[in-house]
């Protein structure tokens, strides 16, 4: 869900299970169109076959933590993934939901029963942001999409615009990745202007 690609033994690792049993679901994920595989080297790489994998995924770790079934490790990390990660490639968390109802507020986007759509306005404003939007209109996968958030249950954006938005983020300064982690930590500064231009308390 971090957009990375891991190989079987690292994965193994996070999931706590043996190398051959790891694989042996690999096989079975790749072989059902979820996942891609790339060799370099001596080492085999996997990673999700794409974006609607992922909300996919999204969508199921909200459902299992509704029915209190998540797996989660506590400590710090747990309360940053709540607060800003990356889903595949866009921002999700407490942010994440805070942009997208920001921008629904003020009509830049408008939602069409599962649907979401940029307005005029929502156009010049992403554009003033930085966003390149005619690239991403001429781009093969959907401006934006939605996905349900599964730590809130709450909808956040992706599709082209979310990655957009987050790339920039991390363009101005505002945020960073956090190396072996999904978590996306926002500095004061990047805090204090992400709050100023999406209308939201910090924390």
């Amino acid at each position: 869900m971090s957009g990375k690609a891991l190989t079987a033994t690292e994965l193994a690792h996070e999931a706590g299970v043996t190398v051959q049993t790891a694989s042996a679901h690999l096989a079975k994920l790749e072989a059902g169109g979820l996942t891609a595989a790339r060799k370099s080297g001596r080492h085999k790489y996997i990673s999700l076959a794409g974006a609607e994998v992922a909300a996919v995924l999204e969508a199921l770790m909200g459902l299992a933590a509704g029915q209190g079934h998540l797996r989660t490790r506590t400590g710090p990390k747990d309360t940053a993934l709540r607060e800003a990660r990356v889903c595949y490639n866009h921002l999700a968390g407490a942010r994440g939901i805070a942009m997208y109802d920001a921008m629904l507020a003020r009509s830049d986007l408008v939602e069409d029963g599962e649907d979401v759509a940029l307005s005029d306005a929502g156009a010049a404003f992403v554009s003033e942001f930085g966003v390149d939007l005619a690239a991403l209109q001429k781009a093969r996968a959907p401006v934006c999409r939605t996905c349900m958030d599964w730590s809130a249950r709450r909808t956040h954006l992706a599709g082209g615009l979310g990655r957009a938005m987050l790339v920039q983020m991390e363009t101005l300064g505002w945020a960073k990745r956090e190396q072996g982690s999904r978590v996306v930590r926002f500095t004061r500064a990047g805090a204090a202007a992400f709050d100023a231009q999406f209308g939201v308390s910090g924390s």
